[in-house]
């Protein structure tokens, strides 16, 4: 039952405004009223309708004597770019919660001016923990803002040409695009301009962020919207807005779920672009020429532990759309997930569930009665390739870049103040990646040495001194601040690393160049650990499911392994897999394209007679005669097995 009918909405028909089109009715709306009972529908989407359009309760409560918001304002802070937070270590006997606000900043692309890093870096000291967070997808997030100091943080950043408005919330996200510092390949430079224009499309628009944080003025900034934009926002021909309503997109009840879209050029896979809702590739001619746009639609990685209608999701080819018709197609797709997508429980709210539930083809002919106009055929595509963008490089115009690692992306301590430097004495703009990372860019090379130098002694290695499993690996930021996290990601990772990296070596696979790990705290996936070739999900405390698989392009999903491996364990529990790998592997296969080609089950098998090394030595033996240790040693080497593992496997067959 689609949302309108849900609610008893009038019909929304839509003049021309430009578009070939007729009057028509909103394909979303029934011609008579309904006549059953209305659907359930969750609390948080009664909440949105009462809100008028996300201002009360929340600007009542931000003005309240208490340290924190009550819930149902805390709800429509999300779209605001922030979350309500409660330090748990901090928490005492007659204290109660501490709580504290997270706020999250929109870059489409990544693209941070040199004005709006050197204010954010300041924030962090004068208002939040001290640190900055970058995330997976090219935003900052500042910890630690008390609720007394949240309008001068927001204010501060909204007039230095940065923005929160919808980095959180049932609205489109912050839009990924490759940072790529290339100025010389136009394929590139359009990915950067569409996600500005989407950014701009689909941005709330009933003035409540500029009520609530600047006292009703609208700041201004020099970059005015482009007016193909305004124009595509306004249309509507084929029933995708609500007419006469201060969101023309939204409405009252904006989406079920969030939204996330990420822009790329063929074979470049920096983005994780399957994981996104909707994911754009530019189609360029030869000379970078932008001819359309290749769509996906359906992915994602949210889901719930031990719920099996939940899951992660990779996207599917849509089709392609003329250069012209992109801001109508977005709008189309978006338009589907706003009427159809589930509002009555929010865990099946994604976009994906809606896919999968229509398949493809369906899902075509809805977007298309939006779009008014076919899609075209899906455009062949090349392989895609992981990029982190890291180390030195050639902008194209004379200018170098530098993209710099920053584990589990908090920026902290020395390497914060040494950046800050560079930044500040050379006015360099940044870009934040989609793994967690920065980039300089528009440096002389005769500042080169300069800046190698100060970040060098402030302990910031350069990417060829990095491990090449710590350089492709995440984590979530976790505890003790996300209110969903049930374990440790961000403060755990560096240190299971260092032990994968002991246990690799002690098995003689030195020889693994690159391992993608990633590890969040819970199983809603903001480090993508279902794309990783070994993903850890927490699961309880000190407790991890174990996903393998993925590949190093980030075009496979990984698959559940094992659940509640506690973190004293993983050794224990990865041993046999790493060395069935050394084993069995062809030559050159990575470790997760092995996992996906041998299978968990094979895998399971494999790990249940495995006995260690070290352990061996420790055990009873058994005398049995040399004609049977001679074929019990060639059956194991067949196998990939040792003698004892083969052994111990087969005495407890023989003695079930």
């Amino acid at each position: 039952m689609v949302v309108q009918q849900k609610l008893g909405l009038q019909p929304c028909s839509r003049p021309s405004t430009g578009r070939a089109a007729t009057h028509v009715t909103c394909v979303a709306t029934p011609t008579r009223p309904p006549t059953t009972k209305l659907a359930k529908r969750s609390k948080v989407e009664l909440l949105k309708e009462d809100s008028d359009y996300l201002r009360h309760p929340l600007m009542e409560e931000l003005v309240s004597a208490a340290t924190n918001i009550k819930e149902e304002a805390a709800q429509l802070m999300k779209f605001h770019g922030s979350y309500q937070q409660d330090n748990r270590e901090e928490r005492g006997a007659g204290k109660g919660k501490a709580y504290m606000f997270m706020m999250r900043t929109k870059q489409p692309a990544g693209l941070v001016s040199n004005q709006l890093y050197l204010t954010m870096d300041d924030l962090a000291d004068q208002f939040g923990n001290g640190t900055l967070r970058l995330t997976t997808r090219q935003t900052y997030q500042l910890h630690g803002v008390l609720k007394q100091d949240l309008k001068s943080v927001f204010s501060s950043v909204i007039k230095n040409m940065g923005s929160t408005l919808g980095a959180c919330g049932d609205v489109n996200r912050n839009v990924l695009a490759p940072p790529a510092p290339c100025t010389d390949r136009p394929e590139y430079a359009e990915c950067e301009r569409l996600a500005e224009q989407l950014a701009d499309l689909l941005a709330p628009q009933s003035g409540a962020y500029y009520d609530i944080w600047l006292d009703g003025e609208k700041f201004v900034s020099s970059q005015m919207e482009d007016p193909a934009v305004t124009e595509a926002r306004a249309f509507n021909g084929f029933g995708t807005n609500f007419e006469g309503s201060p969101e023309p997109i939204y409405g009252q009840l904006f989406l079920p779920r969030k939204f996330k879209i990420a822009i790329t050029v063929p074979g470049d896979n920096s983005v994780d672009l399957l994981t996104n809702d909707l994911g754009i590739v530019v189609i360029a001619d030869e000379a970078g020429a932008v001819l359309g746009y290749d769509l996906l639609v359906g992915g994602g990685m949210g889901r719930t532990n031990r719920n099996a209608a939940t899951y992660p999701r990779i996207a599917d080819a849509l089709g392609f759309v003329a250069k012209e018709d992109i801001l109508h197609a977005v709008k189309a797709i978006v338009a589907t997930q706003r009427d159809y997508g589930r509002r009555d429980d929010r865990k099946m709210a994604r976009l994906k569930y809606l896919v999968d539930e229509w398949g493809v083809p369906k899902f075509r002919s809805v977007v298309e009665q939006y779009f008014g106009k076919k899609l075209q055929p899906f455009r062949p595509l090349p392989a895609w390739e992981y990029k982190d963008y890291l180390g030195w490089m050639e902008q194209g115009d004379g200018k170098l870049a530098y993209g710099i690692f920053v584990e589990n992306g908090r920026l902290k301590g020395e390497m914060k103040k040494a950046l800050r430097t560079v930044i500040e004495r050379y006015e360099l703009p940044v870009r934040l990646t989609p793994n967690q990372n920065l980039i300089l860019t528009a440096i002389d090379p005769s500042w080169k040495a300069d800046i190698l130098a100060t970040l060098t002694s402030a302990g910031v290695k350069d990417v060829v001194d990095l491990d090449s499993m710590v350089r492709t690996s995440m984590a979530c930021p976790a505890l003790p601040l996300c209110g969903l996290a049930v374990t440790e990601a961000e403060r755990s990772l560096p240190d299971i690393n260092r032990r994968l990296r002991a246990l690799l070596t002690g098995l003689g696979l030195d020889d693994l160049e690159s391992l993608v790990v990633r590890m969040t705290g819970c199983p809603n996936g903001c480090a993508r650990p279902y794309m990783a070739e070994l993903g850890f999900v927490g699961d309880g405390p000190n407790s991890y499911q174990l996903w393998l698989g993925g590949s190093l392009n980030q075009t496979r999903l990984a698959e559940a392994f094992q659940d509640r491996v506690k973190l004293q364990d993983i050794e224990k529990t990865l041993e046999p897999i790493f060395f069935l790998y050394k084993q069995r592997r062809a030559p050159g296969e990575p470790f997760g394209d092995f996992c996906a080609r041998v299978g968990s089950s094979a895998i399971r098998d494999y790990t249940k007679g495995y006995v260690a090394e070290a352990e061996a030595g420790t055990l009873p033996t058994v005398a049995i005669a040399h004609d049977v240790y001679a074929a019990l040693q060639a059956t194991a080497a067949s196998q990939g097995k040792s003698d004892t593992h083969l052994a111990t496997e087969a005495l407890r067959h023989y003695l079930a």
